[in-house]
Parts: structure tokens; C-alpha cells; sequence
């Protein structure tokens, strides 16, 4: 397997799957010349799910199911997105990508799109959909869809006598933050990295508040701004939210000290063992703030041979259809007929699931290839507030000069 494009192979967990393993010899990662035609290469973000993980075994099964072979190559999130765009004629024959960057690699000439392939998604929710969708156009199939809500821990709140059915709006939240910091827990931890992860998190308060993501000096954008800055500054929320990832913010949660954390669906079995309950996290003034979907896109690269594509549409079909791919990865099926089938298996779902419908995709609106360079002047301004180089109003207001200047390029 040495022949793997070197950017994927370096510190990667590469799976080989299916059928005549023993018979991959001189496959290349694209499929496109050396492999034969039952041999299939599959890249995807999970390199902590090994050959074990329901994930692995989701595409064994499919693999089986179709008489072929599928070589999975993982790497990490950032990594897939790269290695893609530098690919040079090396394309795999399916490949998983983050929700927001289907724009960057169809903007790139690097995928089909479902008319290609002959994908029926009329049975794809639209708010899930719509996230690989750029000027009329579908780049790829979701496997499924997470999002953000607000854990909290009933004992804590308890301890402090906050009522969880109070906290409705940005205001009364603040209020459950103090009275639980007064009775000597901690507040609210989430992640303000500044990458990626720092804008997916505080895209909640910032549409909750009613901003728009081609404004961000807006004053909807300062209030939300306003709103974190204040919580770091009085000790509502800690200074390690500045460098904490959705992971490292929730081992700070799993202490149990802190009344609330801003997270994913994906830690719904962890909260669920420690007794963590959660809530949509609600809007300025009130009802929900659109969180953004979370999850990947299963797509096909151009390939020059182009026979290989039905292949390869089988296979994205075959893990995205009902809930098969997302109940692997811990996902909310695309489709209201896999939620369905998610919901009899674990009732306890429906939270998220409400969530999701609720959600809404990063690129929006339209912004296909734009989000990229919003999210990157977003999360600086959230850094530069929160780390007290700036305020609100002057970061927000350099992040929305600095982003003009990139698009206008």
C-alpha cells in the first residue's frame, strides 16, 4: 500500500475491507489506472475509528454486499480537505468531506455532483442538504448531520436553584450563569479556538442574535461578541475557552463543576452517563438560535475512468441510505425516513433530532466558497475580544474589513 498518496499515508489508519483482500497489489489511490475494477478506495476524517468501529463495519458490509473491495485511508478533518486538492490525477473513488468545504472542492473542479451520478436527494432534508448545494448544483451525498445544543448539569443547578425552565433568552441565561458562579460553582465553558471549531461554536449566539454572516461588524454581531466577552470577563466562563476545543471544553464540563457547556450531538452518550440533560440554546430574545449542521458529505472525485463511477455511486449510496452511515459515526439521518428508523432504535434521539431540523449550514445563503474566508475573520475577532486585544466593536470591525479585501481578490 505504499503507493498511497504520501500527504494521507504519514500518521494515517489505512483499512482495507471487503472482499479479496489478499489480492491489492499495485493500487493507487485513485483507482483510476492500477486498481481493478473490484478494488474501490474510500478516504474519510475518522482516523480514531479503527477496523472495530461500527463505522469500519458499515463499510465491510457494504463492500460485501457489492462484491468488491474498499480500501479506507483516514486522516484527520483538515487533512482530507488538503490531500484532496493536491491529489494531482490521485483522486480516491469516494470521499468524505466536512460540510463546508464541498464548496472549496467543487469550486476546484475536483467532484461529480448528484446529476452526475444519478442520485435521487428529494428525500434529504433541505437544511442538511443545502450545505453541499453551490448555484443550482449538489456536490455529494450527506451521511448525516450533528449540531450544537447547551448541556447542562442538573446538579449543579440545583445546588444553585436554577430552574432550568427559566433560561429562555441571551439575558436569563446571564442571570443563571451569576447565581450559579454566586453559589461557588463555574458557569458555561465552550470552545473560542481560534480555528475552525471557535466559529462552528459561536455561530449559535451569532445568528441568535440576528446577524448575517456578510456583516460582521453588524450590531446583531457586536451584541453576540458582547455577550462571550462579557461572560470571560467576569468570570462567568473561563479564560481557557480562548485555546479550548470542543473536546478539551468538554473534559472542563465532565468535572462537574460547571452548570453548562455548548457542545455536540456526538457527546450525547457521554452526557448521558453523567447525568448531563440539554436544551436548544435559545435566541437573543428569546425561541431557538439556529445552531450549524455539523457532519460530511460522502462524494465522488473526478476520475478518468469514468466507468468506475456507478461503482462508486453504489457505495455512497449503499452508506447513506436510512440510517446506516449515520447511526455508524453517531450522526441524525439526512432523511425523514432514516430518523424514523433512528428514533424506534433509541427514542432518547428525539432531542437531537429536533435540533438538527432546526439547524442550519455554514454556507447559506449562498457563500459557497466565501464562508471559508468569513470563518477565518470571525474567529480571529472572537480571539481578539475575548483575549482582550480588542473590542468587540473594533475586532468585528477589522474582521468585516480584512474578509472585503480577501473576497474582493
Amino acid at each position: 500500500m505504499a503507493t498511497l498518496h504520501s500527504a494521507r499515508a504519514l500518521g494515517a489508519a489505512i483499512i482495507t475491507v471487503g472482499v479479496a483482500a489478499a489480492a491489492l497489489t499495485g493500487c493507487s489511490a485513485s483507482g483510476e489506472s492500477t486498481a481493478s475494477s473490484t478494488e474501490y478506495t474510500l478516504w474519510d476524517p475518522y482516523p480514531d475509528r479503527d477496523a472495530e468501529s461500527t463505522w469500519a463495519q458499515a463499510i465491510d458490509a457494504c463492500a460485501a454486499d457489492l462484491g468488491i473491495t474498499i480500501t479506507r485511508n483516514s486522516g484527520n478533518t483538515g487533512d482530507t480537505v488538503k490531500d484532496l486538492t493536491t491529489a494531482s490525477g490521485n483522486l480516491p473513488d469516494v470521499a468524505m468531506v466536512d460540510n463546508p468545504k464541498v464548496a472549496t472542492l467543487a469550486d476546484a473542479g475536483l467532484l461529480t455532483t448528484t446529476e452526475d451520478n444519478g442520485f435521487d436527494v428529494s428525500s434529504i432534508e433541505a437544511n442538511i442538504l443545502s450545505a453541499g448545494e453551490i448555484d443550482g448544483e449538489v456536490y455529494g451525498v450527506p451521511v448525516g448531520a450533528n449540531t450544537l445544543g447547551l448541556y447542562y448539569n442538573p446538579t449543579v443547578l440545583e445546588a444553585a436553584g436554577v430552574d432550568i425552565a427559566s433560561v429562555t433568552d441571551f439575558a436569563s441565561l446571564t442571570a443563571a450563569l451569576e447565581q450559579i458562579v454566586a453559589s461557588g460553582g463555574k458557569g458555561i465553558t465552550f470552545s473560542a479556538v481560534g480555528t475552525e471549531e471557535g466559529s462552528f461554536q459561536f455561530l449559535p449566539w451569532f445568528w441568535g442574535a440576528g446577524a448575517d454572516l456578510t456583516a460582521l461588524d453588524s450590531g446583531e454581531a457586536e451584541g453576540a461578541l458582547q455577550l462571550w466577552t462579557d461572560w470571560v470577563s467576569r468570570g462567568l466562563a473561563p479564560n481557557s475557552v480562548i485555546s479550548n476545543t470542543q473536546g478539551t471544553s468538554w473534559d472542563e464540563f465532565l468535572t462537574g463543576e460547571y452548570g453548562f457547556a455548548e457542545n455536540g450531538s456526538w457527546f450525547k452518550s457521554a452526557a448521558d452517563e453523567a447525568g448531563y440533560e440539554s436544551i436548544q440554546i435559545p435566541g437573543i430574545d428569546g425561541g431557538v438560535a439556529p445552531a450549524p449542521t455539523g457532519g460530511e458529505f460522502i462524494t465522488i472525485p473526478v476520475q478518468k475512468d469514468t466507468s468506475r463511477y456507478e461503482t462508486s455511486a453504489e457505495i455512497v449510496e449503499c452508506l447513506s441510505s436510512g440510517d446506516t452511515g449515520a447511526t455508524a459515526l453517531g450522526y441524525v439521518a439526512p432523511t425523514a425516513d432514516g430518523q424514523a428508523a433512528q428514533l424506534a432504535a433509541d427514542p432518547s434521539l428525539e432531542f437531537w433530532t429536533s435540533a438538527v431540523g432546526d439547524a442550519k449550514p455554514r454556507t447559506a445563503d449562498n457563500l459557497g466558497i466565501s464562508y471559508g474566508v468569513i470563518s477565518e475573520q470571525l474567529y480571529t475577532a472572537v480571539q481578539n475580544a475575548l483575549s482582550g486585544a480588542s473590542s468587540p466593536t473594533d475586532a468585528l470591525a477589522e474582521a468585516q474589513a480584512t474578509a472585503t479585501e480577501k473576497l474582493a481578490k
